[in-house]
């Protein structure tokens, strides 16, 4: 399944051409974007912190050649 999403600004002008245009095509399904927003600029979530993950708690011996050579 395809969803072709319109946003809401612009359901005038594409909703019917698009609806008109994908009518025989069954696995298209045109829809309008209805969700509504905060508003402001996107940013980091605060729920996203807590997502990382957490450091391994240590020393760990440092990362090189294996012959010991840089």
């Amino acid at each position: 399944m395809i969803y072709c999403v319109v946003p809401q600004p612009l359901t005038e002008e594409l909703f019917d051409r698009l609806t008109e245009y994908y009518q025989h095509d069954p696995n298209v399904t045109v829809i309008v974007d209805r969700r509504e927003g905060q508003g402001g600029a996107p940013g980091p979530h605060p729920a996203d912190r807590d997502r990382r993950r957490r450091r391994a708690k240590g020393t760990f011996p440092p990362i090189g050649p294996a012959d010991g050579k840089s």
